[in-house]
């Protein structure tokens, strides 16, 4: 692993991804977007969905007419795949029992990031529940892990860094009504030596601040900032002055 994992993501500090599901934004919202990460730059931009019908690869050339900030893949499947990132979250869902996305999407997408230069980051994705079925539960046919069992989630993310994984993912799911609880956030955090990346829920400024004194050492927030994009100044001054 290179630069964005060993000088961003273990970096010591406090860190914020802004999630793109490149649906979401049209070529008439690229101008202001630009203009927003201009003004408050996230550490990382993440592009990708449970379910995505543009071209990741485009998105990402579009995206990179606008801003210099690391583009990082964060894919629902094998085919949301773009050589043009600069780096890929290999998401491997270990909260859950269905092979394919365990390991049978990554078999798939295998030959053709081995033969870009995209910086990959092996991530443990645990999906916890969030007090909504969500996308991703429902398009990758898993069980959450409850919010009350951070037991589980505390040895699926042991395990997953047993298994040499490097970062750990805790994800409430797009539209949670819920963020990960702050106990299992601080539980997981206290039990691992890899980054902890948590998403999904956070709404506010207030709710970020908390999660990363609990022990994120990333968060990332999606569906907040596509109904308002002015809140990703107020979210990243949450992210810093938990530093």
């Amino acid at each position: 692993m290179g630069y964005l994992y060993n000088d961003i993501l273990c970096s010591g500090r406090k860190k914020m991804a802004m999630l793109i599901d490149p649906d979401s934004f049209s070529l008439d919202s690229m101008e202001r977007l630009g203009r927003l990460l201009a003004a408050a730059p996230p550490d990382i931009l993440l592009v990708g969905g449970s379910l995505v019908s543009t071209s990741v690869d485009d998105f990402v050339l579009l995206l990179k007419t606008i801003t210099t900030l690391p583009i990082v893949l964060f894919p629902g499947n094998a085919v949301q795949f773009a050589p043009s990132a600069d780096g890929l979250l290999l998401l491997s869902l270990i909260s859950g029992r269905n092979p394919e996305f365990l390991i049978g999407q990554q078999v798939v997408a295998a030959p053709a990031i081995a033969a870009s230069s995209v910086e990959v980051i092996p991530t443990g994705y645990m999906l916890i529940d969030g007090g909504a079925v969500t996308s991703v539960q429902y398009m990758s046919c898993t069980q959450p892990i409850p919010a009350t069992k951070s037991d589980i989630a505390v040895a699926t993310a042991q395990a997953g860094q047993l298994l040499g994984l490097g970062a750990i993912y805790l994800e409430a799911g797009s539209g949670a009504r819920h963020h990960v609880p702050f106990e299992m956030i601080s539980a997981v955090a206290g039990a691992i030596d890899i980054p902890l990346i948590v998403g999904g829920g956070i709404r506010d400024a207030e709710t970020a601040a908390r999660i990363c004194q609990a022990g994120a050492d990333m968060i990332v927030v999606g569906s907040a900032l596509e109904k308002d994009p002015s809140m990703l100044v107020e979210l990243r001054e949450a992210v810093q002055k938990s530093n």
